[in-house]
């Protein structure tokens, strides 16, 4: 098997091998629990045992893979909390690619090797993620830079990996809103692997966001190809290396503060939002700055959409029964007509619930993302949200869910306290200007 497997066969067997492997070890050790072995490994121990396996051979494929070990990451209740620090490494910390290989990317795409190209070149990555690594460089002017390197085969597997994932999620839930979903993911997968793409996009959020609170990289096109990206150096530590150097609650608060206004900030963005909301894509600067460095999944969404997603916040706010049922109708996650009446209004219960309990943050001047209850509270939603099979919610929930989710997840790991009537203020600005026949 090559070092980057890339036909549907070996990537399957991989998959599958590791799915016996973690099978494997639980039916394991609940024979041992039965049989009364003392000497059993610690449930906690044998979920680190498992998610460390997975992730290792996840590692092995990289790209579509991997980027479903981002999101395992990002799951809060579902999977044990063992998994989503193991699997939070595809964030930042996957096996870098060797030097050589290195060198021949940047040969192949630039047109000479590094130290070449660069006045100086760091071959040893300063990150590694799902679908590239980062080295840092310095032009021949002296400007420090950042260049990401596409591993091999990663925009040629996602058609595979995506139809393995499809093929088992369909024997698990066959519903006709399965191929919208998984095409929904393939078109910004193949997006993210467009480094030009993404080079325009950060230039877009540059100009938007570059002020006194963020700072965003900015492109060198010259020095760019759909698989090399080179853009200016971000100076920072991610959230991980900034807990270690235990802060103190003002510094966690100041850049909670700066997270929470980045995401409602995007408000009026034309229907834009920068849909990758993990603790690798941002750095806690010197400065004391938001700095956002990744810019491959950016999500636009149609104006009908946006909008009524945005009205979720109004209609729960003003606790309006009969227009919140016609925003989540709109949504596409109630049925106006279902054929089981009993399980869809248990289901739009649910909604009802977890909206409340989602949107508390804003209910008050200043909210703690450090309250365990809070934490707890959505950890059991979550958990909730799986007895519910059937799919749910238009496409579009994907990518945008995912910026709110995510920036939840982060102000939690920060246990940071946030200043909320802003956000309020810029919610119920845009509200107001929505065409009532949106939510009529």
């Amino acid at each position: 098997m090559s070092d980057f497997p890339s036909s549907r066969f070996e990537r399957g067997s991989i998959i599958a091998k590791t799915g016996l492997k973690v099978g494997a070890n639980y039916a394991g050790y609940h024979l041992k629990k039965v049989l009364g072995n003392k000497d059993a490994n610690s449930k906690s121990a044998l979920h680190t045992q498992n998610a460390t396996a997975v992730f290792k051979e996840f590692s092995k494929l990289r790209g579509t893979a991997l980027k479903l070990a981002q999101t395992l990451s990002m799951d809060n209740g579902v999977l044990p909390e063992e998994f989503a620090d193991i699997m939070s490494q595809a964030q930042y910390q996957v096996p870098p690619i060797n030097k050589a290989l290195v060198r021949s990317i940047i040969k192949r795409e630039l047109g000479d090797y590094p130290e070449k190209i660069f006045k100086t070149f760091t071959p040893d990555a300063i990150a590694a993620a799902s679908i590239g690594q980062v080295h840092r460089a310095e032009l021949h002017d002296g400007q420090k830079v950042a260049v990401k390197i596409q591993y091999p085969n990663v925009r040629e597997t996602i058609n595979s990996d995506l139809g393995i994932a499809k093929s088992l999620f369909k024997r698990m839930v066959d519903h006709p809103s399965t191929d919208d979903y998984f095409s929904e993911v393939r078109e910004k997968l193949l997006e993210e692997t467009d480094y030009i793409n993404e080079g325009m996009q950060m230039e877009q959020y540059a100009a938007l966001f570059n002020s006194e609170k963020y700072i965003t990289p900015r492109w060198i096109p010259e020095l760019s190809t759909t698989r090399v990206l080179t853009m200016t150096f971000v100076e920072g530590r991610h959230l991980g290396a900034f807990l270690k150097e235990n802060p103190s609650q003002e510094e966690k608060n100041h850049f909670g503060q700066l997270m929470w206004d980045f995401f409602h900030d995007q408000i009026n963005n034309n229907y834009t939002v920068y849909a990758d909301a993990h603790p690798g894509n941002f750095l806690f600067t010197p400065d004391r700055k938001l700095g956002i460095i990744d810019f491959g999944c950016i999500k636009t969404s149609p104006a009908a959409f946006f909008d009524n997603y945005i009205r979720l916040f109004d209609v729960h706010m003003r606790d309006d029964e009969e227009s919140m049922r016609k925003v989540y109708q709109n949504l596409e996650m109630i049925d106006a007509d279902p054929k089981d009446k009993e399980f869809e209004e248990r289901f739009y219960a649910f909604c009802q619930s977890f909206g409340n309990h989602f949107l508390s943050p804003y209910k008050t001047e200043y909210f703690d993302f450090g309250d365990e209850d809070f934490d707890k509270s959505i950890a059991a939603f979550a958990r909730e949200a799986t007895g519910f099979t059937e799919p749910r919610g238009s496409k579009h929930f994907i990518y945008v869910s995912r910026l709110h989710v995510g920036l939840y997840q982060m102000l939690m790991k920060l246990k940071a306290t946030v200043h909320t009537p802003g956000a309020t203020e810029i919610l119920q600005a845009y509200i107001s200007q929505i065409e009532p026949e949106l939510v009529a």
